[in-house]
């Protein structure tokens, strides 16, 4: 600035030269500062990368998220056929919960829940051939897969409950009835196309139910196959939680409050105690035999009332 100065002011003559001197130490002061003073020089910025050129990487971010969150995390399905009306209908997509099972979570009664084919639940399905798009999608979670045996119902029992559903009768639970007006489909019995039970569901199984009972091939369906028609937890997939599409059948699927109701648990609650009576009956037993088979013979008791006086 101060060269600039003189030479305006100073010697108007010399100002060609000056000009040049002044740019010579310019150019020194570029070369020699380090950027620390406003206005000094500096590196030049660095040209941010074109758009089109950041587009591709974060393409593959994206769709490395999405196969996460596909695998571990949330997974849509489409609804195939009216079996869980009028829960849900034909062409919803539900999204389903596959995160708590990773932490030991089990089904629980009057979940919906997806599972795959326990084996032959399915065999009479057309098979479907997607193209290449839809086949890539659906690998990447952000469409239903079209290939995958799939079922969704609800859970009715779980491991240990013992169901079953007479004619014109409802669904019984552990001996409690189960109020199934507020999801069974209007117009439907709870069971009076294919009574069942009394059914002992095993350890780590499911007994599971549409609720258009009059049209779901469900665990009633299949008692002869493996399993009696049960499901293992290993098969389910995860709970769905809520229809997400289309927009107007947005909705949440909570647990009727049927399945909330008092004693339903009863059952397998006093297992344990009475377990515990009949484990201890022949420990009682044995300690008075063998108090009775002691020196002091039938008498054992009066040593104490001798003592007390």
């Amino acid at each position: 600035m101060a060269v600039g100065a003189r030479s305006g002011h100073e010697e108007p003559e010399d100002r060609p030269d000056r000009s040049g001197d002044v740019e010579s130490a310019g150019t020194a002061g570029h070369a020699g500062s380090d950027g620390d003073t406003p206005g000094g020089g500096g590196r030049a910025a660095k040209k941010p990368r074109s758009f089109w050129k950041e587009l591709p990487l974060l393409i593959v971010i994206a769709l490395v998220l999405a196969l996460l969150i596909k695998t571990f995390l949330v997974q849509a399905f489409s609804i195939p056929s009216d079996s869980m009306q009028n829960t849900l209908q034909r062409g919803d997509r539900v999204l389903v919960d596959k995160l708590t099972p990773w932490f030991g979570s089990e089904p629980e009664r009057g979940e919906v829940v997806v599972f795959h084919d326990p084996g032959g639940w399915l065999d009479d399905t057309p098979e479907v051939h997607p193209n290449v798009v839809q086949k890539f999608l659906s690998f990447i979670g952000l469409m239903p897969s079209a290939e995958e045996k799939d079922l969704i119902k609800r859970v009715i029992a779980v491991g240990g409950d013992t169901v079953e559903c007479k004619e014109n009768g409802p669904v019984v639970v552990n001996g409690k009835a189960l109020d199934e007006k507020s999801f069974i489909f209007p117009g439907n019995t709870p069971c009076n196309d294919e009574p069942f039970g009394p059914i002992k569901v095993p350890k780590g199984r499911i007994w599971v139910m549409g609720d258009h009972r009059q049209d779901s091939r469900d665990s009633r369906y299949h008692q002869e196959l493996p399993g009696n028609g049960t499901v293992s937890n290993d098969e389910v997939v995860g709970r769905a939680f809520v229809v997400a599409w289309p927009i107007n059948r947005w909705a949440t699927l909570p647990v009727p409050k049927t399945f909330d109701q008092p004693g339903l648990n009863a059952a397998m609650g006093a297992a344990p105690g009475a377990l515990g009576i009949a484990g201890a009956v022949p420990i009682v037993l044995w300690r008075r035999r063998r108090a009775a088979r002691s020196p002091l013979g039938g008498s054992a008791g009066r040593p104490t009332a001798a003592a007390s006086r």
